[in-house]
């Protein structure tokens, strides 16, 4: 998998082949083709692996109600990651947009995931720590546009993000989800 997004990342969709990601792998076209038949499904199972690590972020925010841990861990995710892993995300993206088969399978997973985000900031708005007078689907839409914004803007102004920044950045986010100062809880 690793190869894989490296050579996405690297070569875009369309330079990206088995025998590349065999090449970058260390192994031969045969062991690539073992776990994925063709480019498609290939591509298909990176786009998978990378919302699969979005859930895992979501599941440990899923026992308690603290959206800045889930958004904390997105942010920490994106620092931490190579920029490989953003190079085949925007190309993954440019790609979905004009193939429709692969576009359905992120806009399942995306939906899956502000499915669960909603659900966490539900919960939220059911203790009284996260605003109510907004639907919790429209919460997740606005937190998952703001959470993209600063990870595709993240490895082209790293400065931007530094850690103090990156915590008064998510401080004004949880400031905008939590319940007016004065209402009722």
């Amino acid at each position: 998998m690793a190869a894989a997004i490296s050579v996405i990342a690297q070569e875009g969709y369309s330079g990206a082949s088995m025998r590349k990601v065999a090449k970058q792998a260390g192994c031969t076209t045969g062991a690539v083709t073992y776990y994925f038949a063709n480019k498609e499904e290939m591509v298909s199972a990176v786009a998978q692996s990378l919302f699969d690590q979005f859930d895992t972020m979501l599941d440990s925010g899923e026992g308690s109600v603290d959206v800045r841990v889930v958004i904390q861990q997105w942010l920490d995710w994106t620092s931490l990651n190579e920029t490989d892993t953003w190079l085949a995300v925007f190309q993954l993206l440019a790609h979905a947009r004009h193939e429709p088969a692969f576009a359905n399978v992120i806009q399942q997973r995306y939906f899956r995931f502000r499915q669960g985000l909603a659900a966490i900031l539900a919960k939220g708005q059911a203790q009284g720590v996260i605003r109510s007078d907004i639907p919790a689907d429209l919460l997740a839409d606005q937190l998952s546009a703001i959470s993209d914004g600063w990870m595709m803007m993240h490895p082209i102004e790293p400065e931007r993000f530094e850690q103090s920044r990156a915590k008064a950045l998510l401080d004004a986010l949880i400031t905008l989800i939590s319940p007016p100062p004065g209402s009722a809880v």
